[in-house]
């Protein structure tokens, strides 16, 4: 991204309360630092998404970016595929993502149709999609939505169009979840994070970001009737899924 942004120091501060968190400006501000050091693979999903979508993407077909926070789905899309093979719309509640996602994608891809929209994902009236991402959107709603919005998003999809899922995971093993979460520790320790931001981010989060197990979210996706689901990629307590939607007279899916 051309624009500028920060060193993420939210939690560098002991707080006497710490609030939930949320996506206002002071987050929107060091976002991209915000995510590369506390996402694990986040780079190589973005990096792997253009790649799934030239070999799934209907050319011409339509991509909804659910929760697009400042638009990197988009750009990962630019950067791999022309301007006529797709349009795209990006959703996200902050307006302050929504006013930085604009910005960024009108100067770094002015020649593809991609709009950028403030919005609750799951109010939207939505056209019909070849391809749908929900990049780390899904484990932010509350648990009792998540069915009721997958059951319109497999609708919204085209016959052999694809869902990618990605999300933090709790494994289902206490012990395995556990090791999981203080390697996570590690992995936030190595990228310069203090044991007070990692403790005070971990509040912040509390009852705000609620995960699911892979388990669940295979489970789920399965129900509503994807023809397939798949994780693809996983890095420590961190996941991405594609869902296949059925294609016409049941053709399978290349491989």
């Amino acid at each position: 991204m051309s624009d500028a942004s920060y060193r993420d120091a939210i939690f560098t501060t002991p707080l006497d309360r710490v609030a939930s968190f949320s996506f206002d400006e002071q987050v929107v501000a060091c976002f991209p630092d915000m995510v590369r050091r506390s996402i694990p693979g986040y780079g190589q999903i973005l990096g792997m998404l253009g790649v799934i979508a030239e070999r799934h993407l209907r050319h011409g077909g339509h991509v909804y970016d659910l929760g697009c926070s400042l638009g990197a789905v988009g750009l990962a899309l630019a950067g791999r595929l022309p301007p006529e093979a797709f349009t795209l719309t990006g959703i996200d509640l902050s307006p302050a993502m929504v006013e930085r996602a604009r910005a960024t994608l009108t100067t770094e891809c002015p020649e593809h149709r991609i709009t950028i929209e403030q919005g609750d994902i799951r109010e939207i009236d939505y056209r019909p999609a070849s391809l749908i991402v929900l990049n780390f959107t899904l484990q932010f709603l509350d648990p009792a939505d998540r069915d009721a919005l997958l059951e319109r998003l497999y609708a919204t999809l085209e016959p052999g169009g694809v869902l990618i899922l990605s999300e933090k995971v709790v494994a289902e093993d206490e012990a395995e979840n556990a090791w999981l979460v203080e390697r996570y520790h590690d992995f936030k320790r190595a990228n310069g994070y203090s044991d007070l931001e990692i403790s005070q981010k971990r509040t912040a989060l509390e009852n705000v970001l609620r995960p699911d197990s892979l388990t669940t979210h295979h489970a789920r996706l399965e129900r509503l009737g994807f023809e397939r689901v798949t994780t693809w990629f996983q890095y420590l307590n961190f996941a991405s899924m594609i869902a296949f939607k059925a294609r016409p007279g049941g053709r399978p899916h290349d491989a």
